[in-house]
């Protein structure tokens, strides 16, 4: 069933419970997931997160690396999770935090399967916010709080002209070889060549830090290969390398 987000009314959905569980089963088919940077350090031990650029805009996201194809995520096995982490992202779900006119608001997925008897109750019934409902409140301004600050780590990387184009080049065990497109990481070098006062700078945004977690989390797309051991298609060898501007489409 497609996802309907609309937004939460303690009126509508009065009588809704939302499933508290260790299923991951709604994202089985998602490839990436968008990261924030209060997550960069936590999530660069377990996958890679690289940028990608909106095709639409001069937008870039910060993304974290679940599958090296399209709806295929190598961190699940079942409905359970492989890896100590989880995007916030991921964990939000059936919740987002979206525009609501003026101001954001919370957003809930009608059409999930979280949604059951069993669950946790939304509201109380007198009308108020449950416990559940404001511990996930919470969650949602403190994940739109690092969102922002997210926006601003990246457009102080592209200020920066900090970022290469990269791919991957996978060789499967059937011998089909294919090349991974459309992402960004950091260029050492010319972070290395920065002047000391951009450093410093860095640093006490606490911008520094998140750059160098992005390159180290490209060390995890070892752990992708190892994790599509337990598909139909495994990986024997990846190649990470610079690419060429033609071999570098927006994703």
């Amino acid at each position: 069933m497609a996802i309907n987000y609309v937004p939460l009314d303690k009126e509508k959905h009065k009588d809704l419970k939302v499933a508290v569980n260790n299923s991951f089963k709604y994202a089985k088919d998602t490839h990436l997931a968008a990261a924030t940077i209060k997550e960069f350090a936590q999530l660069a031990s377990t996958m890679p997160i690289v940028l990608i650029k909106d095709p639409g805009s001069d937008r870039y996201h910060v993304v974290a690396m679940l599958g090296m194809e399209q709806n295929q995520n190598l961190f699940l096995t079942g409905d359970s999770w492989k890896g100590p982490h989880v995007p916030s992202n991921v964990l939000r779900y059936p919740f987002d935090v979206r525009p609501d006119g003026d101001k954001l608001g919370v957003f809930i997925d009608e059409n999930s399967d979280l949604i059951n008897e069993e669950g946790q109750p939304l509201f109380t019934a007198e009308g108020e916010a449950s416990d559940f409902l404001k511990n996930r409140q919470q969650f949602l301004a403190d994940l739109a709080n690092s969102e922002l600050l997210t926006q601003r780590f990246v457009q102080k990387v592209v200020e920066l002209d900090l970022l290469d184009p990269i791919q991957i080049r996978l060789t499967y065990q059937s011998g089909q070889q294919r090349n991974v497109t459309g992402m960004l990481s950091i260029n050492e070098k010319k972070l290395i060549e920065l002047p000391e006062e951009t450093v410093l700078e860095l640093h006490k945004s606490g911008f520094l830090g998140a750059l160098y977690a992005l390159m180290m989390s490209l060390g995890q797309l070892n752990r992708l290969v190892e994790l599509s051991n337990d598909t139909e298609n495994p990986i024997r060898s990846m190649q990470l390398s610079v690419a060429k501007d033609e071999e570098a489409p927006a994703a």
